[in-house]
């Protein structure tokens, strides 16, 4: 059954030292302040943790096996950097999940849930108005959690969850001026298409939402051919 409870993605806590090592970096990376590309010195992170560098290397081989560290011979380990074509495949599976669990809420979504979602976007517009640029990232990437969660499917959730990280390292390396204000006003809509039960326009606005937010990052794919680049300048100049 549905868990109207639960407001948040699930997560993997456990008391154990390497599970504490993983879960204080992978918030780091969902709040963004560990940006893509930063190197995850052992040394460091032992003194950090005051544990060993066998736990600090258990935590790193976990952390890449969830995508979020990259782990390179010779060189250590780095907050993962996705690609384009990475970006572009998350986003594809994220619509996939996100319009079936707003199509399944449509036919059992309850007034205590209703109730919650409104909440958050209660939260979400305090966040704009104080213009609390950290609380509001936080708050509209979680929405999709909070959506999962009161599904109820916990592997779906545990699955969206993994996959909202990742699109936070996305943000972090493509993200460009993306309206908060936008991604707001669509949640707003959602909410009001899954109170009515409108499962064809909750369907649609979902897909909509997840395609403006991918839309907003620039995931042209760069190059660093010198060729390539020199040659598309003098092109614009000779016109």
């Amino acid at each position: 059954m549905p868990n109207a409870h639960a407001t948040r993605p699930i997560k993997r806590s456990s008391p154990q030292p390497t599970q504490r090592i993983v879960q204080a970096i992978t918030e780091a990376i969902a709040e963004r302040r560990l940006m893509p590309g930063t190197k995850l010195t052992e040394a460091k992170l032992c003194e950090i943790f005051d544990v060993s560098r066998t736990l600090v290397r258990q935590a790193l081989n976990q952390l890449s096996r969830d995508h979020l560290v990259t782990l390179e011979p010779a060189r250590g380990a780095f907050v993962a950097k996705p690609t384009t074509e990475e970006a572009q495949q998350v986003f594809a599976v994220r619509t996939m999940l996100e319009t079936m669990i707003v199509r399944a809420l449509c036919k059992s979504i309850t007034p205590a849930q209703i109730k919650l979602l409104k909440a958050h976007l209660a939260a979400e517009t305090r966040s704009i108005v104080n213009n609390d640029i950290a609380e509001r990232t936080r708050l509209l990437g979680e929405f999709h959690a909070v959506l999962a969660s009161i599904h109820g499917n916990l592997v779906l959730s545990e699955i969206l969850s993994d996959l909202l990280l990742r699109s936070s390292l996305i943000a972090l390396m493509y993200q460009s001026s993306q309206s908060a204000e936008e991604s707001h006003a669509e949640h707003e809509l959602l909410v009001k298409a899954l109170e009515d039960g409108n499962t064809a326009l909750a369907t649609r606005l979902m897909k909509q939402h997840l395609h403006h937010v991918e839309r907003n990052l620039k995931l042209e794919t760069q190059t660093t051919d010198l060729k390539a680049v020199l040659s598309q300048s003098l092109s614009d100049l000779a016109r």
